[in-house]
Parts: structure tokens; C-alpha cells; sequence
């Protein structure tokens, strides 16, 4: 896709606003350097004009959603690289360490598979009554929230329990 990919002051200053307000309701927190999150904004509201959907401003997208759906902002990563590294890969989403000024951003290495591997890794189709799941499921203790992914969320988006509430459950 092509076009007109200009993004003024304002549209990222409003986009801004509305991922924060998100995030810190969903118990994440974006960088607190302003200037530097908004240039990270402008890259996903240039992906979003020039592909149709906010691929994260710091990978090569492809332009094929299915290919890209690992990279769309929030990536799969990011709460992995969160726990691991106290930031995202882009350095959009940070922890609340980081947040506190306990700890510093460094680069990250990164986490995304390359093609090859991600074409092998994608899911392959469950025979009827036998479940296998790529993730596992984990449940809050606290609502029965339940998310598939490598790790439980820092947050739960429900009840705002914290990520020691939730338990593997499949």
C-alpha cells in the first residue's frame, strides 16, 4: 500500500494520549520520555496509513497482515521483553521499574523468529478431541480471566489482579 503517509502534531499528540489512557488502564505503562514516544506514535500511525494496521514503528513490516500479526503494536513480545528486559523491543511499553527510574533501558536483542522458523511454528490444526495448544492458558485466581500466552500478563485486564495471581491452567 502507498500514499500519503504525512502524520501532523496532532494526530500524534491525540494518539499518544489515547495508548497512554490504555495502557496505564490495562496496567502498562508507555516510556516516559515524551519526544521519544512520539516518534515511536508517528511510526504506527505511518504503518497504520501505509498498511492498514500499527506494525510496530521498529521492525521491517511486510505489508501482509498475516504475516505481520506477531509485530502489530502491542507484538507478541512485548510482555515477555517486558519481564525480561523491562521494556519492548521498540522501547514503546516499559515496566513500572523503569517507570520509577530503578532501571535502565538497554537494547534488547530480538526475540522475533525469523520467517523460516515462524512459518514452521505456525499453528497446526487441533484433530478433533485432542486439545494442543501453542500456549499456555493461564487463569486469574482472582476473576477466572483466562489469556493464551508464554506468560501471564503483568495485569489482569479484568481485575487488575497482579501477575503472582494467575496459575497455568491448561
Amino acid at each position: 500500500m502507498t500514499g500519503d503517509t504525512a502524520i501532523s502534531s496532532e494526530e500524534v499528540v491525540k494518539l499518544h494520549e489515547r495508548l497512554d489512557r490504555e495502557a496505564e488502564a490495562d496496567g502498562y505503562h508507555l516510556n516516559r520520555d515524551k519526544e521519544f514516544t512520539r516518534e515511536l506514535v508517528r511510526g504506527l500511525s505511518v504503518n497504520q496509513k501505509r498498511y492498514g494496521y500499527q506494525a510496530c514503528p521498529c521492525r521491517l513490516a511486510s505489508g501482509n497482515r498475516q504475516d505481520d500479526i506477531d509485530i502489530i503494536c502491542p507484538c507478541d513480545y512485548r510482555d515477555a521483553d517486558i519481564s525480561e528486559y523491562g521494556t519492548c523491543y521498540c522501547g514503546l511499553y516499559v515496566s513500572p521499574e523503569v517507570v520509577k527510574g530503578e532501571k535502565q533501558i538497554k537494547s534488547i536483542p530480538e526475540r522475533r523468529p525469523k520467517p523460516d522458523d515462524r512459518k514452521k511454528a505456525a499453528p497446526k490444526p487441533v484433530a478433533a478431541g485432542v486439545l494442543s495448544l501453542s500456549l499456555p492458558v493461564w487463569r486469574c485466581k482472582v476473576c477466572g480471566y483466562l489469556c493464551a500466552r508464554s506468560d501471564p500478563p503483568e495485569t489482569c485486564p479484568i481485575c487488575k489482579a497482579s501477575k503472582d495471581r494467575f496459575e497455568k491452567f491448561i
